[in-house]
C-alpha cells in the first residue's frame, strides 16, 4: 500500500506554521488543504481534546460565518495527532494567501469571551469535553510565537 500524503511530510523538521498539505480537483474545482500546525510534532506536549473541541467550535463558526471564507469553507478539524488542525477551503490558495484570515481566526478566538458556540447537549455530541480557556492561551500562544512573524520556513514543508 502507497503511503499517503500526510504521512510522507518530514515531521521531524516540520515547524509550527501554516502549510498547504494538498491541492484536490473536484470536478472542475481545486480545493486546498491546510495545515495549521500549532505545536511541533514529538517535541512538544500535545494539545487536549478540550481545548482543541473549543477551537475547534470556535473556529467553524467563525469561518462559515466570514464575509470572505465562509462560502469558500468546507471544514475545519483537529489532527488526530493534536498538534494542530485541518483547514480546507474550496479554491487554489498558497499558506501566505491565508495568512491574514489565520490571524484573524486565531485573534478571535484569543479574545473570545462567552458561551462557546454549539457547545450544548442537543448541538454536540461532548459538550462537555471542551476548555475556552486553554483555547485562549494555546491560540494566543500560535499568534504570538508564530503567526505575527510568520517566514516562509513556516509556510512550505520541509524536505
Amino acid at each position: 500500500m502507497e503511503k499517503i500524503a500526510s504521512f510522507t511530510v518530514n515531521h521531524i523538521d516540520l515547524l509550527r506554521g501554516i502549510y498547504v498539505s494538498r491541492k484536490d480537483t473536484v470536478g472542475q474545482e481545486v480545493i486546498t488543504t491546510f495545515d495549521i500546525r500549532m505545536k511541533r510534532p514529538n517535541l512538544e506536549p500535545v494539545m487536549n481534546t478540550a481545548e482543541m473541541h473549543a477551537i475547534e467550535h470556535l473556529a467553524a463558526t467563525f469561518l462559515r460565518n466570514h464575509k470572505d471564507y465562509k462560502d469558500k469553507t468546507i471544514y475545519f478539524g483537529p489532527m488526530g495527532c493534536r498538534t494542530g488542525f485541518y483547514l480546507i477551503l474550496n479554491g487554489a490558495y498558497s499558506s501566505k494567501e491565508i495568512v491574514p484570515l489565520v490571524k484573524d481566526l486565531f485573534t478571535f478566538i484569543t479574545e473570545y469571551e462567552g458561551d462557546i458556540p454549539g457547545a450544548t447537549a442537543r448541538d454536540c455530541g461532548n459538550y462537555f469535553d471542551m476548555n475556552l480557556p486553554m483555547a485562549r492561551y494555546e491560540s494566543k500562544k500560535f499568534l504570538d510565537e508564530v503567526v505575527h512573524s510568520i517566514t516562509e520556513k513556516h509556510l512550505i514543508y520541509p524536505k
